[in-house]
């Protein structure tokens, strides 16, 4: 695997066929764990829903989202990654979220 900034040379094209392959084996295998870690923060969203009726607290917390948004831009900054791009992933987990949340309250009210 190459480095972050090292600019590779092929001195082949066997080589650059093998590095297209290694690499998308890799994205392969970095999905099916991004799969699993959405998952996991969904699976979380339900407990988060059963404590906030419980609270008396809505769905909706901006505070909330407002710090995972500024930690989010952070890190993106950090690592020079388009932070316009995360921010847009972020608010889809988000509404995953909270889509989760809101299903599982609403079977609990309709029993």
């Amino acid at each position: 695997m190459s480095e972050e900034n090292e600019i590779i040379s092929f001195q082949n094209k066997e080589d650059a066929e093998n590095l297209l392959s290694e690499s998308r084996n890799r994205i392969d295998e970095i999905d099916n764990e991004l799969f699993n870690l959405i998952c996991q923060r969904t699976s979380l969203a339900k407990d988060i829903a059963l404590a906030k009726d419980y609270l008396g607290m809505p769905i909706y917390d901006k505070k909330r989202e407002d710090a995972i948004h500024a930690k989010v831009e952070k890190l993106s900054e950090e690592n020079d990654i388009d932070a316009e791009i995360i921010d847009q992933i972020v608010n889809m987990l988000t509404m995953l979220s909270k889509n989760e949340q809101n299903e599982l309250l609403r079977r609990n009210v309709d029993g």
